[in-house]
């Protein structure tokens, strides 16, 4: 998924996630585990927002994201904010750093988007690999029941100033997966210019989730009902999960 399109309309049609509310859900997860976050990347970083706030709040944080549109939002972000982030372009499955980090956030399901189990393995061993002994790797993943109940075989449509939105899905069963299909249409003179964009998103148990960690070298800490420290549910429709980075002598 490249966000191409998207990348144009995104900050106005996810107006309801609290960038901040996140930022602070993540500092006190550090908290909670007593780590540092030192050199924090914010991995499928988006537009920035989240990376943003983390900045704002003292975390020395980068971020990563493999869609050059978003990356532009980004930097203006951060620049209108008069702060200084790096952002790099790369995806997360062929992640490629130039040193160690200490943290990882991955938000707003983006683990989700990768093209199945063996692109989800990859992107969770790139972490490992460029992470130090004892980093945090916190994430969020969609639920299979969101996937079936939620997201499903649904249409949903969104109307603002900006842009009138149609998303549409499909669902599968063999892999509780669900093909999105979005048509963008800008008012433009007058008139509607048709944008479309169409990417599968993936769900996973999360017993398969903790397997590809501990294979990648991570220890589970914690599994959170989405940004809240409550366990989850049957009905979650986000998992966010905190993995510790195993020293090197813990790994068998």
């Amino acid at each position: 998924m490249a966000y191409g399109v998207f990348a144009e309309f995104y900050d106005g049609l996810t107006r309801n996630v609290d960038y901040k509310e996140k930022a602070d859900f993540l500092c006190e997860i550090f908290k909670r585990f007593g780590h540092d976050p030192g050199v924090t990347l914010d991995l499928a970083c988006g537009t920035g927002s989240l990376a943003v706030e983390l900045k704002k709040r003292g975390v020395d944080v980068f971020g990563a994201d493999m869609s050059a549109e978003m990356l532009t939002q980004a930097q203006q972000k951060a620049y209108e904010n008069d702060l200084e982030i790096m952002f790099i372009r790369q995806k997360m499955q062929s992640l490629e750093l130039f040193g160690e980090i200490d943290t990882c956030v991955c938000t707003l399901d983006s683990l989700s988007h990768l093209k199945g189990e063996a692109e989800l393995k990859k992107a969770i061993e790139r972490v490992a690999y460029y992470m130090t002994g004892g980093g945090l790797f916190v994430f969020d993943v969609n639920t299979p029941y969101k996937h079936k109940e939620i997201l499903g075989n649904n249409t949903f449509v969104y109307d603002t100033d900006e842009v009138y939105l149609v998303w549409q899905n499909t669902f599968r069963e063999s892999d509780c997966s669900v093909k999105i299909e979005l048509d963008f249409f800008e008012p433009v003179g007058g008139k509607y210019v048709r944008d479309s964009e169409s990417f599968r998103e993936f769900a996973y148990p999360f017993e398969k989730i903790n397997q590809i960690l501990d294979g990648a070298g991570f220890e589970t800490l914690a599994v959170y009902d989405d940004t809240s420290f409550n366990e989850p549910s049957k009905t979650s429709q986000r998992l966010t999960i905190a993995a510790r980075r195993k020293n090197d002598n813990e790994r068998d």
